[in-house]
């Protein structure tokens, strides 16, 4: 007869078994006498290897399954230094931010204030810098364009939204529209007119800042919250080398937006923050700067952004310029090769004066 493979495997010892069987009766907490357990110790004797193994995976599956997993930790909040010469520091949820993982200072999306001189009520725009979403360019894209706006009349302010890994969509979202609740509601203190605040973001901020030009809500009257009670709505937006179609990346066979919305998003959460698939005739005005340089952020963003905004009858103003590579910020104090987009200032300022949100002498 043909000798079975599991006999031909070493026989566990009676000792080691008897063991076993009591090692495993007092795992399940199966208390009985002395008698009746030396009864299952002899009735495990008399298994053979493959039983008994059987017999152990009865035993200790349930008990895995009642064991609780350990849950993986939350990644830290990412700490974003504050811009140079702000004024004040405004906490948008003083009571904590919703979502909010924390209480560390990542947790924490702020205002940093920048205002204008002069008597007021002035324009005003809120500075989204960009980063990817994992972290934030308080200078060139924050702190340098609200001195600039404050030095031409408008009162500024740059924002700390929450980044990924520890805060992904639609948490910057929130802290991007606290924001405008925030200086809408409290235009009178900070003398500004409610009716033209408008925001300015650079590539992710510029992303962020077109997702609230599309999106928006109008306000609820009857909010426990006065600031809720306010429209997020901005009046204007300057968008800056931003990721604004997604329907772009999908041709290209890019996943957009990974840090924002996960390596592997369904197509509704991407349609969600895709800015160019929400523009209605309520978007923002919008003046949009590419370069065709850029080789991280296509200026066919810019492109069929300005498309979809013209074909929604909405005013907006494109400026794509040859060279330039991803981040020339205001067009400042870049290589000389690239002097030509030294105009970009000039004609941010051209464009709001057009629209009443900077005075004509301000320049």
């Amino acid at each position: 007869m043909r000798e079975s493979p599991v006999s031909r495997l070493p026989i566990t010892s009676h000792t080691a078994e008897q063991k076993l069987a009591k090692a495993l009766l007092a795992s399940r907490e199966v208390h009985t006498d002395n008698k009746s357990a030396l009864g299952w110790c002899d009735m495990l004797s008399n298994m053979n290897r493959l039983e008994l193994a059987a017999s152990i995976l009865l035993v200790t599956l349930p008990l895995a399954a009642q064991t609780p997993s350990t849950p993986a930790a939350h990644p830290a909040a990412t700490t974003t230094a504050p811009p140079a010469g702000f004024a004040q520091t405004i906490v948008l949820w003083p009571g904590g931010a919703p979502l909010a993982q924390g209480t560390a200072e990542g947790d924490i999306p702020k205002l940093f204030t920048y205002p204008t001189a002069g008597a007021g009520p002035h324009s005003a725009v809120i500075v989204m810098p960009g980063g990817g979403y994992t972290h934030e360019v308080m200078e060139q894209e924050g702190a340098y364009e609200a001195r600039w706006l404050a030095a031409h009349g408008v009162a500024a302010f740059v924002l700390e939204y929450r980044l990924s890994p520890a805060y992904e969509y639609p948490a910057p979202m929130r802290d991007a529209s606290r924001a405008i609740l925030y200086v809408r509601s409290h235009a009178a203190e900070l003398g500004v007119k409610p009716d033209a605040i408008g925001v300015w973001g650079f590539s992710a901020g510029g992303h962020l800042s077109a997702y609230m030009a599309t999106n928006h809500k109008a306000g609820d009257p009857a909010s426990a919250d006065p600031i809720d009670r306010a429209s997020d709505r901005p009046d204007f937006a300057i968008l800056s080398y931003a990721p604004l179609s997604m329907e772009l990346y999908a041709r290209m066979g890019i996943a957009p937006l990974k840090t924002l919305i996960g390596d592997h998003p369904t197509q509704a959460a991407i349609d969600a923050v895709d800015p160019l698939k929400h523009v209605s005739t309520d978007t923002s005005p919008c003046f949009i700067y590419s370069t065709t340089g850029d080789k991280t952020v296509d200026s066919r963003n810019a492109a069929e952004f300005y498309i979809g905004m013209k074909a929604a009858g909405i005013p907006v103003e494109l400026h794509i310029f040859e060279l330039g590579p991803h981040g020339t910020h205001m067009g400042e104090g870049l290589a000389p090769a690239l002097h030509e987009l030294t105009v970009t200032p000039t004609l941010i300022g051209d464009w709001m004066q057009l629209h009443g949100w900077m005075a004509a002498d301000a320049q």
